[in-house]
């Protein structure tokens, strides 16, 4: 698709969608709602969903699913692996520390998305709960636009005078150089891979770093989850809102030529809910046919659209969808932060593994970083709410010139 060769993106409803007050009142009444990953508040915050878009005229449903629900067991437990490993390690017992730790490191990488996640299948599980909305014609070209609805969290790891304090006092230099997000989940699986190591080669001071590395990894994950859940106004109940104005704005204006479907998942447990909607219904959407689009974490002073993503091995977002997007910002006068990459994971890594044209919409500060990210000041009146709008209307412009021209 040669973007410069499209017209130029018209208003497709009218205004509504795009007031501030309407969204900073669902933003709040979404954030009030107490919902960690596969709770009976993440239920509550579904059947919000639902009532809202119902209300919209847009007809939703809730998909339960029997998931996991948490990162901090299966990466801990892994962690706890690598700890085992070293001391196994230092004690001479260098057969058992090769073994455990490989089976560590192999176990936690496996969990990060979109591994096969084969440790967290055997642990036990609770219900999550996905949200499925398709409004617009029913036909076979699909745009379909992905937020989530649950919350994530709190950690001492991520506490905002980290980065404050690295990247915008100690290294500033170290700041305006990258373009990716830290690896958090870098120690996880190298904790165990060094301890590993150590045990092969009979080193001690690899085996100290392993169990140094996987302690630290081990202590953080108990820290996660043993905190209460931010907020998450931020990150995401920006996003839903973006869903939510989206199918106002459909209401007003329909779709022609492609359905939109609007789907809130159970994410906070690195991308569970996704992947299980995926295994449910990305069958059912060729690859030729379809456009997928995450908006997560919208309300930060910057928007940007992500070059690639992956917690460990980075994938870049296919070069047509991006072409997409900058082109349309730049009509509608947005400006995107550019050259962004994110070593963690939307619901956007997803469809990208499985070959599909697709983009993540986030924002972010003067930090590379999300405002608030799963901290306690996660809080509606923390928002950006004129960021937030222009991810609506950047949302909106996507729909519309998928409407009129496919890529």
């Amino acid at each position: 698709m040669d973007v410069a060769e499209t017209a130029p993106v018209t208003e497709g409803a009218g205004q509504n969608h795009l007031d501030q007050a309407w969204l900073r009142e669902w933003v709040g009444e979404l954030a009030a709602i107490h919902r960690p990953t596969g709770t009976p508040g993440e239920r509550e915050a579904a059947e919000w969903v639902v009532g809202r878009l119902g209300e919209l005229g847009a007809e939703a449903r809730i998909e339960e699913e029997k998931l996991h629900s948490t990162y901090w067991w299966p990466l801990g437990l892994a962690a706890g692996g690598g700890v085992a490993a070293a001391l196994a390690a230092l004690r001479g017992r260098r057969l058992l520390g090769a073994a455990l730790g490989a089976v560590a490191a192999a176990a936690a990488l496996d969990d990060l998305p979109p591994g096969r996640r084969r440790f967290r299948g055997v642990l036990w599980k609770r219900t999550a709960h996905n949200v499925v909305a398709q409004v617009g014609p029913d036909v076979e070209r699909t745009v379909m636009l992905v937020a989530h609805h649950d919350a994530a969290h709190s950690g001492l790891i991520f506490h905002p005078a980290i980065p404050e304090t690295l990247l915008g006092r100690l290294f500033p230099g170290v700041l305006e150089r990258a373009n990716t997000s830290p690896p958090l989940m870098a120690p996880v699986v190298g904790g165990p891979a060094v301890a590993a190591a150590g045990a092969l080669t009979g080193s001690r001071a690899l085996a100290k770093a392993g169990l140094v590395l996987s302690a630290g990894s081990a202590l953080a994950m108990a820290d996660i989850g043993t905190r209460e859940v931010v907020p998450g106004a931020n990150d995401n109940a920006t996003g839903v809102v973006t869903l939510l104005a989206i199918a106002r704005a459909l209401a007003e204006s329909p779709t022609e030529n492609v359905r939109v479907m609007l789907v809130s998942t159970s994410e906070e447990a690195t991308c569970e809910g996704m992947e299980a909607f995926a295994r449910r219904h990305l069958s059912e959407l060729p690859r030729e046919h379809a456009f997928i689009l995450s908006i997560d974490t919208v309300g930060s002073p910057y928007l940007t659209v992500l070059r690639g993503e992956g917690m460990m091995r980075m994938r870049e977002y296919p070069s047509r969808s991006l072409a997409l997007l900058d082109g349309l910002a730049d009509e509608l006068g947005i400006t995107l932060f550019p050259n962004l990459r994110l070593r963690n994971a939307t619901d956007g890594v997803v469809p990208l593994a499985a070959g599909y044209e697709c983009a993540s919409l986030c924002s972010v500060t003067d930090l590379k970083q999300p405002s608030n990210y799963h901290w306690p000041t996660d809080t509606a009146d923390r928002v950006d709410y004129g960021t937030l709008a222009d991810a609506v209307r950047l949302t909106e412009a996507v729909v519309r010139r998928l409407d009129e021209r496919w890529l």
